[in-house]
């Protein structure tokens, strides 16, 4: 049974733990006062083109969406997000457990749009008697796949702004986003046009990891204080820092989501060539191909993926994710697969 199911199946990129293994005995500070994470931070300001750029490790995305979040918010505020947005969909309610509600708004690709935005507002515009919303949570690549073009993302941002309204993109999968062969999107634009954003390690070749990018020194303000208190903090700060400084130094990051990317686009035109439809349109790691039940059942005895959504009584729609370490020979198994059905 070769899995389909994650991008983070697997563990992690040899160079990272070559370098942990070298390093290990290196004594340095903790709470991330070491060698390792001040020039990981470097290595990322210039990739962003913002020196002035605050940067904290974190281990994983939920802790890095709830701890963001939270700490920008006053208690009344809300943010708003995609129904499909990994904060409402997939967080057990972390965000609402904080006391912070997740306004959630229809799309049918995943974005949100000015138009969005200035409809939720509209509709929570009854001062003081509902919440306020305030940060505008989105994803690249979204939670289906799909991603935002530099002319979208720059309208959000210029709306944002002009509402003062925060921006925050969850980059859990920022890495595809990048890579995709339409992205005109770079990390410095990112850097540019939000107010937070996050790189993700967890799912691009690191064990652990997200570097949370507060754009301007403002904004960050006493995170650090939030981060401990939160448990957040890590002693052995360094063992996140070296995987983003494997990762960045020389972009092995981007060459991970590129090998990501095109295995997906691989199993992608199979599928295409075999007649069936898309529910969203893809260009990263995640596509999600309208398929007969009993074609899925078949490939479901030696392939492992999630059926996203019946379509219908005899058709429904499945998540295929490739990872950094996809085996391109299991990709042609998995083709010459669904050929024979």
């Amino acid at each position: 049974m070769y899995s389909f199911k994650n991008d983070y199946a697997e563990g992690a990129h040899p160079n990272i733990l070559n370098k942990l293994i070298e390093t290990n005995l290196v004594q340095q500070g903790g709470y991330g006062d070491d060698d390792y994470s001040f020039e990981a931070k470097n290595i990322l300001r210039q990739k962003m083109n913002n020196p002035e750029a605050e940067i904290f490790f974190l281990s994983g995305g939920t802790q890095s969406n709830l701890i963001v979040i939270s700490s920008l918010l006053k208690v009344y505020e809300a943010v708003i997000s995609a129904r499909t947005g990994h904060i409402f969909a997939n967080e057990t309610g972390a965000i609402e457990a904080t006391g912070h509600k997740v306004i959630a708004v229809e799309t049918t690709d995943g974005k949100l749009k000015p138009a969005d935005l200035q409809k939720t507002l509209q509709e929570y515009s009854l001062k003081p008697h509902v919440v306020k919303p305030r940060l505008v949570y989105i994803s690249n690549s979204t939670e289906i796949g799909t991603i935002y073009s530099k002319t979208e993302l720059e309208a959000l941002s210029d709306f944002c702004r002009s509402k003062d309204l925060l921006l925050f993109l969850d980059g859990a999968r920022l890495g595809h986003a990048l890579t995709a062969q339409n992205n005109d999107l770079t990390l410095a634009d990112i850097s540019k046009l939000t107010d937070v954003f996050y790189i993700g390690a967890t799912k691009n070749g690191g064990i652990i990891g997200e570097a949370v990018v507060f754009n301007q020194p403002k904004t960050a303000e006493d995170f650090d204080y939030v981060l401990k208190q939160k448990g957040a903090m890590l002693a052995k700060g360094r063992l996140l820092a070296i995987q983003f400084l494997e990762l960045f130094k020389d972009d092995l990051y981007f060459t991970l989501a590129k090998h990501a990317n095109v295995m997906a686009a691989k199993i992608s035109d199979a599928i295409k060539l075999k007649g069936y439809s898309f529910l969203t349109d893809s260009t990263t790691n995640q596509i999600f191909p309208i398929l007969p039940k009993e074609v899925i059942e078949e490939l479901n005895k030696k392939y492992a993926f999630y059926v996203w959504k019946d379509i219908d009584k005899n058709t429904a729609a499945v998540r295929i994710i490739t990872s950094w370490a996809t085996d391109e020979n299991k990709v042609n198994e998995f083709i010459t697969a669904l050929k024979e059905i």
